[in-house]
């Protein structure tokens, strides 16, 4: 009971791969008898031999590829939104010393020129600067 020609056979008629072609197991003995490449071809307008659909990837796996560090293109968060913020903030910071005069106008411009270069992480890390240097006048 090999099937083996005439799935082969279904396979080159219907454009497949022989693993694509299925046959109605109720009608086992007529595909058995089809030995030429018309009586097999009848069978398939028949319905009795039929092409499987094609196996692609799931929409599941398919999903869970594209989120796979490698897919992924440029940053997950906005740069340039973490620079505007913490610039922003070491400029308040410098405002606020030079409006309660605890810098002066020069050491202001001074360190103003240094947050707009990146010279600061933070602005924890400016008020380091400034006591290190001794810049904040005490009163």
């Amino acid at each position: 009971m090999s099937l083996r020609t005439q799935k082969r056979l279904a396979a080159e008629i219907l454009n497949a791969g022989v693993s694509r072609v299925w046959i109605d197991p109720e009608y086992v003995e007529r595909v058995e008898a089809a030995i030429t490449r018309e009586e097999v071809s009848r069978l398939i307008h028949e319905g009795v031999i039929k092409k499987r659909p094609e196996r692609g990837v799931s929409k599941g796996r398919r999903e869970k590829r594209a989120r796979t560090p490698g897919r992924r293109k440029g940053s997950s968060i906005d740069e340039k939104r973490l620079w505007i913020g913490r610039v922003r903030k070491q400029r308040m910071r410098l405002k606020e010393l030079k409006d309660g005069k605890k810098i002066s106008r020069a050491d202001y411009h001074k360190l103003y020129m240094m947050v707009k270069g990146g010279a600061f992480r933070s602005v924890a890390h400016l008020n380091e600067y400034l006591e290190a240097h001794k810049l904040v006048k005490r009163r």
